[in-house]
């Protein structure tokens, strides 16, 4: 048992200020330098003082970066990879969990071990099957019949580019499993003796059942999907379908230009905006979703 004591209660106070400190300093310089002129973001020393050039500055990073169109492609990449996320991850552990097959243990740990494996190790071959999805087929019929197959179709520039080599996710789908096995055996047995199918013991039992958990998984991925920088980096050479994070490279000062870091300040405002909303919209659930002890 924790006995409390006035000196754990202050180390344990100080510990939790610092500890927001160093979470709000970075967003407080943010905010700070938004704000200012050219000559206030780069006078020495820097003042953390806000001050009345937040919405000058916001309409320079706009036009410049065009964020309107990047950030319209930002939240149609992050919403279908969160939608498909958290669709897939709760049909897998649904099949693992649910029915009875010799493999489903095998088929876990297959998807559980590709966590070890980062977007940035799987890259190359994901993009090399993006960029010429019949490649696979051409080669096993050229090796079946001799027969040299010209067919070609890739997603390069595009919002299923963007989104279909994302949706599998092994972090879903063992939050969807360690829930769904809290549920006792005989909540399957009853529905079975109601004469439920498996689709509408999914739909309308166990869906509503797991609202925290789908509701937590979607604040995660909707933030993952919105940051992500490296693969549209890769899919997409044309403007029109161009990220947030693409775009706050036009924001950076040019090496012999003027550096005015208010503007890209400003315009990293602007795009930390929708996934800030997102986290403080569905935070409770957030929270209830991953140290809910009670389901």
């Amino acid at each position: 048992m924790i006995q409390r004591t006035p000196f754990a209660d202050t180390f344990t106070y100080v510990l939790m200020a610092l500890g927001f400190v160093l979470l709000i300093g970075p967003f407080i310089v943010i905010l700070a330098g938004a704000s200012q002129t050219l000559q206030q973001v780069n006078s020495v020393p820097f003042r953390f003082v806000p001050q009345d050039h937040l919405l000058e500055n916001a309409a320079a990073a706009w036009s410049r970066a065009s964020l309107g169109t990047a950030m319209m492609n930002s939240l149609i990449m992050a919403s279908l990879v969160t939608v498909g996320k958290v669709a897939l991850s709760a049909c897998t552990a649904f099949a693992i969990v649910f029915f009875r097959t010799p493999l489903k243990h095998f088929f876990f740990w297959m998807v559980f071990i590709t966590l070890m494996l980062p977007l940035e190790v799987r890259v190359v071959p994901t993009y090399a099957v993006a960029a010429d999805l019949f490649q696979p087929f051409r080669l096993l019929i050229a090796a079946l019949t001799g027969i040299e197959v010209s067919v070609e179709w890739n997603l390069l520039n595009s919002y299923a580019g963007l989104t279909l080599p994302l949706i599998a996710t092994a972090t879903g789908t063992f939050l969807y499993r360690q829930f769904f096995m809290t549920l006792p055996d005989e909540l399957a047995e009853a529905a079975r003796m109601d004469g439920s199918g498996p689709a509408r013991f999914f739909f309308d039992m166990l869906l509503p059942l797991s609202r925290t958990n789908m509701l937590a998984l979607t604040t995660i991925m909707f933030v993952y999907g919105w940051n992500q920088y490296l693969w549209p980096l890769l899919m997409i050479t044309d403007p029109a379908y161009k990220t947030t994070m693409m775009s706050l490279v036009a924001l950076l000062p040019s090496e012999n230009g003027t550096p005015d870091w208010n503007v890209t300040l400003a315009g990293s405002l602007i795009i930390m905006a929708p996934p800030l909303i997102v986290v403080a919209v569905l935070q409770r659930w957030f929270i209830r979703g991953l140290v809910a002890t009670e389901k």
